[in-house]
């Protein structure tokens, strides 16, 4: 039986701190069994789905193109949507919880949209926008577990 589906979101292009982070949640999701959910390009999105690959996870791209190959190397299931940032809504309604790491308005909208369908969302170190009423913690080890236990409760 594989675990739940968590999102990682963020933005395309992050800076080394934010990919540090991105792939330590990655591997902490793959180590629990956890499904790694993301957009599949690049910036926080590769990095999570890196972390999750070298703990021998299973990731899942949500693309906003239509093609398959513009997958980030380590999306082992490229879903090509041709949506557009419509594929935001795909990726949150898919999700068991969001973990949210820098980012700015695509990662704004999945936030906004999750709250709205109540789907769980948790700001790891997300200065970015300290106006938006969600979780925050300091660690991704905090994030991991918030996300995994929100997610659980969700599937029973």
């Amino acid at each position: 039986m594989r675990g739940p589906l968590v999102a990682v979101v963020g933005s395309a292009t992050c800076t080394p701190q934010e990919a540090e982070w991105a792939a330590a949640v990655g591997r902490l999701l793959a180590g629990q069994g956890a499904v790694l959910l993301c957009g599949g390009l690049g910036g926080v999105m590769a990095a999570a789905a890196r972390g999750a690959k070298q703990a021998g996870g299973l990731t899942v791209g949500i693309l906003p193109g239509s093609d398959p190959a513009a997958a980030n190397p380590d999306i082992d299931v490229a879903l090509a949507t041709g949506m557009g940032e419509m594929r935001n809504a795909l990726i949150v309604r898919a999700a068991g919880a969001l973990i949210a790491i820098g980012g700015g308005w695509g990662t704004l909208s999945e936030i906004a949209l999750a709250r709205r369908i109540e789907t769980p969302v948790v700001g790891l170190h997300d200065s970015f926008m300290p106006s938006v009423d969600i979780p925050r913690v300091e660690r991704p080890e905090e994030a991991v577990r918030w996300a995994l236990e929100q997610a659980r409760r969700r599937e029973v």
